[in-house]
């Protein structure tokens, strides 16, 4: 799967989990990290799913845009649940924030690249997950990460 744009062409993203500050007093650089969530989701435990959006929504809040909290809240909860309802393994959750936006990453230990499927009408609400990412993302997308795989999105921090 390519990294995706919102409007349809592939877009090269980078993360940012760092800025450069400099100090007036001597002429150094030095990183400041941003600010960052990390979570490791356990094996098939649902009640990570409102703790990675409570402790999301508390980083969005430190962070001071909070516009589009609840769209990051719900992605967030459909990365988290398809980690542990797809995989047999734990996953882990890291979230960073910095001037140019969000971007929420779901590790899984898992190898199998996941499907974007488009909901069918007598499907329930079963397979809307990376359907809902990709509508409502600014970016997103799959990579391979040594033992498995890492879905992603983005919100631009304009809109968020």
């Amino acid at each position: 799967m390519e990294r995706q744009a919102r409007g349809g062409g592939p877009i090269t993203i980078g993360a940012f989990s760092a800025k450069t500050v400099e100090d007036k007093t001597e002429d150094v650089t030095e990183q400041v990290p941003a600010p960052q969530l990390r979570r490791r989701l356990g094996r098939a435990d649902l009640r990570a799913v409102p703790e990675a959006r409570r402790a999301l929504r508390e980083l969005l809040g430190q962070w001071g845009r909070t516009a589009r909290s609840d769209v990051a809240e719900l992605l967030t909860s459909e990365l988290v649940t398809n980690a542990i309802v797809h995989t047999d393994h734990d996953a882990v959750l890291t979230a960073t924030v910095g001037p140019r936006g969000l971007r929420v990453e779901v590790r899984d230990f898992v190898a199998r690249r996941p499907r974007l499927r488009v909901p069918v009408a007598d499907d329930g609400t079963n397979g809307r997950g990376l359907f809902l990412v990709q509508s409502l993302a600014d970016a997103w997308g799959v990579r391979a990460h040594g033992v498995g795989k890492a879905v992603w999105f983005e919100l631009e921090a304009e809109a968020a």
